[in-house]
């Protein structure tokens, strides 16, 4: 398990206690609203695809603790380690999971995770043990947050998937690049995180 090197930071009320707070109401009833279309879109999956349903991967969450995040599954299933790094045209991803990702309906799931306390709806997104543990000095006050559904550095890279199909080692520049910004962003979410702005990032996210 990871340890943040500064647990003991202030952190606002906000996210102190209002952030769990609103993320739990929201979840509650994002999962009534949408109990429906997660059920439809599920038995779409099984009668064209097949089972798995859903796709379970560890993840790193607040202070290091992992956990098992919950996506609509969007590959097809193979026995073979696959990279974590997906580009636009990913052979790899089903035809229903090309709509599910590009609505970003694969996500839905997530809000179970919201529900129990494992994710936020705004926050860092969730890395895979390999990249937190690439986390030093400063960017590991990253950890005093729960990880997010969408956040700063979700939408400004939005489009990653077809930025990484572009350059001529996706996982190098996801290394060197990417990640390092997404780091650079989520920090400053960190230092100025507000219930006004994350329902600004949540808005752009639906809506945009």
């Amino acid at each position: 398990m990871l340890n943040p090197t500064d647990r003991n930071q202030k952190l606002n009320l906000y996210l102190l206690f209002g952030k769990r707070i609103f993320d739990f109401t929201a979840a509650f009833l994002g999962l009534i609203i949408f109990a429906i279309p997660i059920g439809i879109i599920g038995i779409i999956i099984w009668v064209t695809d097949g089972r798995p349903i859903l796709f379970t991967q560890q993840r790193v969450g607040k202070a290091g603790k992992l956990f098992h995040i919950k996506k609509f599954r969007t590959m097809y299933v193979r026995k073979e380690e696959d990279s974590t790094i997906t580009v636009a045209g990913d052979q790899r991803i089903t035809p229903i999971g090309r709509y599910l990702r590009r609505f970003k309906l694969d996500e839905l799931p997530q809000l179970w995770n919201v529900l129990v306390g494992e994710m936020s709806f705004v926050g860092p997104r969730p890395d895979v043990p390999g990249y937190a543990d690439k986390l030093q000095g400063e960017e590991r006050k990253l950890l005093l947050l729960r990880p997010g559904i969408t956040g700063p550095a979700t939408l400004a890279y939005r489009n990653e998937e077809e930025i990484l199909a572009n350059v001529s080692d996706p996982i190098q520049y996801n290394d060197e690049v990417i990640y390092p910004d997404k780091v650079r962003k989520n920090l400053e979410y960190l230092e100025k995180a507000s219930f006004w702005q994350d329902l600004a990032y949540i808005y752009q996210t639906v809506f945009d």
